[in-house]
């Protein structure tokens, strides 16, 4: 099933006068950086270029020269106490009437970010699965939602994730691409177990985790080394998921300390892997 999100052709198919804005210089402390961009209609926003005292002046800008029907001159914006903003820094601005080529432009590096998002894999659509799903989908990654059975998939209404209907988990751990996150938590210890030594099979995952508790995890080192005969490959897992510290079991709370733990792991085993790419002259 392809991934169900919040496109930007969804935005310029509703707002085609709409108006570029682009952050093209980032001085000092700053809200965002040069790769930032937002899209301003009369009505409606895509993107943000960090918010505050800054965003509400470019979207004012970029409205009135919609109203008018004039270019909006670039703003150069010092981040100081004259505008109640106290970053610091100076942030500099261009503001580009939406065309053709500009739209085709904007859906192409939209699709390339896309293309280029961790992955994430949840296996299991129960209750914290679920919740799990949720919170992954508001983060910059790409989330799969796996499960054994179809009733539980059609549930879930987990918007901007895709879903994934199999007998056999364990072959979408091994199809999956370098660097993905793989999250256990399904309806069978069994099968947590088979998919998460799967998971831990592979050098190059950026995150194993499997729900439980002490006993769960000290039966799993147990069949690990019974079963599979590579004790050495639990030392890389995260269980239980979300820490130790916060007590609370309920699948919300699970599910926002899991997920900056698998953020953090995913954007730093992806910032490793470019930092690792030779640069060409």
């Amino acid at each position: 099933m392809p991934a169900v999100r919040e496109d930007i052709r969804d935005f310029l198919r509703r707002a085609p006068g709409s108006i570029l804005v682009e952050v093209t210089g980032a001085a000092g402390s700053t809200p965002r950086d040069t790769d930032a961009f937002m899209l301003v209609s009369e009505r409606e926003i895509f993107a943000t270029i960090g918010g505050g005292q800054l965003e509400y002046m470019a979207i004012d800008q970029a409205r009135r020269a919609l109203r008018s029907g004039a270019a909006a001159a670039p703003m150069s914006v010092p981040l100081g106490p004259e505008i109640g903003q106290c970053c610091g820094g100076r942030v500099g601005l261009t503001f580009t009437a939406m065309n053709p080529a500009l739209a085709r432009d904007l859906i192409a590096r939209s699709d390339r970010e896309m293309a280029l998002r961790p992955h994430v894999y949840v296996f299991g659509a129960g209750h914290v699965g679920d919740a799990l799903a949720m919170a992954l989908s508001l983060a910059p990654l790409r989330v799969v939602l796996v499960d054994t059975r179809e009733d539980e998939l059609v549930a879930s209404t987990v918007p901007r994730i895709e879903t994934c209907l199999t007998a056999m988990p364990e072959a979408v751990v091994r199809d999956a691409p370098a660097g993905s996150s793989f999250v256990v938590l399904t309806h069978d210890h069994a099968l947590d177990f088979l998919i998460t030594a799967e998971a831990l099979k592979r050098n190059d995952a950026a995150y194993v985790g499997m729900i439980g508790s002490k006993t769960k995890r000290t039966t799993f080192r147990n069949w690990l080394s019974r079963e599979i005969g590579q004790p050495d490959l639990f030392d890389r897992l995260v269980c239980p998921i979300g820490g130790t510290f916060v007590k609370d079991k309920r699948p919300a709370v699970i599910a926002a300390l899991a997920t900056a733990e698998i953020m953090t792991a995913a954007l730093t085993w992806a910032g490793a892997r470019q930092d690792a790419v030779p640069v060409r002259d």
